[in-house]
């Protein structure tokens, strides 16, 4: 059943807690630049995420890991110029949180200063917990990330779905408890059992976006190459392509091809 919507001028993190409450679904997406960006807030997404998976479809890397802090500020600047209503939360890539609270701190604190974003994104749960703490105690909005978490692909070997078994689920429970007590405003759930995120849902208050993670969560993420089909040899069973843009594209540039070559581009409507 669908819920009617409050019209929000610009998202913020309340925004999101007020649509959970009131049953309103989240929409989100991925943006890596100025245009689509622009594209996607004129749609009425409510949350862009500029992801590290910015490493995949912009770099063409093969993991998220080589991507640099440098580079997601890059990004993230050109999507915060686009952006008038979404709330625009910035991934931390790998690397520049993990292992030292300060550090992580200076990662956002820059993200926050150089690009103008307004929250950051973290992959893990306990074992990152005083990181996330250092950051939340300077005022930066923190959005969690469990399941899936493709900076740690090494360590698991496959992007197979998560927490199959009782004791991953029992931990992923856990820090989503965790998470939500300790300030984060909102939090991922990548690849998992559908019955689990629904219960994660259920169970905490702030919401949560799943990927891979079923409809009983409270809104949903994609990346967007994928959705409007501009990737094509990566189909998981969540993904939905709503256009086939890689095929109209190879479509109309071969056609521009072909008219270069015969000389029909550009004809004598389209000169000085």
């Amino acid at each position: 059943m669908s819920v009617a919507k409050k019209d929000y001028k610009r998202i913020t993190t309340k925004s999101l807690i007020e649509m959970k409450a009131n049953g309103e679904k989240i929409s989100m997406l991925t943006a890596y630049d100025y245009t689509m960006a622009k594209i996607v807030d004129s749609s009425g997404v409510d949350v862009i995420l500029v992801g590290d998976s910015a490493s995949n479809v912009m770099a063409g890397h093969e993991t998220t890991l080589p991507i640099t802090l440098d580079q997601m500020i890059y990004h993230a600047s050109s999507v915060v110029r686009a952006a008038e209503r979404a709330l625009v939360v910035v991934d931390l890539p790998f690397g520049s949180y993990q292992s030292d609270p300060r550090e992580a701190l200076r990662s956002s604190i820059r993200i926050m200063k150089e690009s103008g974003g307004h929250a950051v994104k973290l992959e893990g749960g306990k074992e990152i917990k005083e990181s996330i703490k250092k950051i939340l105690n300077a005022g930066i909005p923190v959005m969690g990330h469990l399941g899936l978490t493709p900076q740690s692909i090494y360590k698991f070997g496959t992007y197979t779905v998560r927490a199959k078994e009782e004791a991953e689920a029992e931990k992923l429970i856990e820090d989503a408890k965790m998470l939500e007590k300790v300030g984060c405003f909102a939090l991922v759930l990548e690849k998992i059992p559908s019955s689990l995120a629904k219960k994660v849902a259920e169970t905490i208050s702030i919401p949560v976006i799943g990927i891979g993670a079923g409809s009983g969560v409270d809104g949903q993420v994609l990346v967007l190459h994928d959705m409007i089909g501009m990737t094509h040899e990566f189909s998981p069973r969540f993904l939905r392509r709503y256009m086939n843009l890689y095929e109209d594209m190879t479509k109309a540039i071969g056609q521009y091809v072909d008219d270069v070559k015969s000389v029909d581009f550009p004809n004598a409507n389209e000169q000085y």
